[in-house]
């Protein structure tokens, strides 16, 4: 764990100089949705990883802030929004989830009924973090980065970081199979945070009409 936080450490001005180019450089919107290569036609350019759009998303159930556990085979019928972040120390990943928070109506627009948040923090500093942030989308504890790994996430972390996550945004539809799967994270630009402008253009690019998922 200390090995971890000075990882971090030495990782956070990377993020916030990252942050200040990329709004510096503007908001573009995104024209094509898959395949796995980076999306360049963006000022925020993502990858796609595997599992990807149009494949089943793997089941799993974790605990959560939120209270007992968090089962993604539950939520059969909706539309969920899955948001692997590096956790704790990534300050730009809390400022994500409280910026989209304040502003969900676009994202419910897009047929997206909840979010939550998987990191591979221990579920105590997580309910800490989330009282401390007075966040309400619930957190799921990925502690061994078994759901993690099912979805390839690490691969999307910060340089020198494979024990965490990156920034990756995977949208589940109502039948389970993935329909939308964003990875910001990884090299060359390991982007920590997307203004919820670029995030919901790039969504609706990918979505049939430009109108819902």
């Amino acid at each position: 764990m200390k090995a971890r936080k000075a990882q971090r450490a030495r990782q956070r001005n990377i993020w916030v100089a990252s942050a200040v180019v990329v709004v510096a450089g503007g908001a573009g919107l995104y024209l094509a949705s898959n395949g796995g290569a980076n999306k360049t036609a963006s000022a925020y350019p993502y990858q796609v990883g595997q599992p990807g759009p149009a494949q089943k998303a793997p089941d799993f159930t974790l605990a959560s802030t939120a209270g007992g556990t968090w089962s993604l085979a539950a939520q059969k019928g909706k539309t969920v929004l899955l948001f692997f972040q590096e956790g704790i120390d990534c300050e730009p990943c809390w400022t994500q989830i409280k910026d989209m928070e304040s502003d969900w109506a676009p994202f419910r627009s897009l047929g997206i009924d909840e979010m939550v948040s998987i990191t591979s923090d221990p579920l105590s500093a997580l309910q800490q973090k989330v009282a401390d942030e007075g966040i309400s989308t619930p957190l799921l504890a990925d502690t061994d980065l078994a759901v993690s790994n099912k979805y390839d996430m690490t691969a999307y972390a910060m340089a020198g970081m494979a024990n965490a996550d990156g920034h990756s945004f995977v949208v589940v539809g109502p039948s389970g199979n993935i329909e939308w799967r964003g990875d910001y994270g990884g090299a060359p630009n390991y982007t920590m945070f997307v203004p919820n402008a670029d995030l919901l253009a790039q969504m609706k690019a990918a979505s049939p009409g430009g109108q819902a998922l």
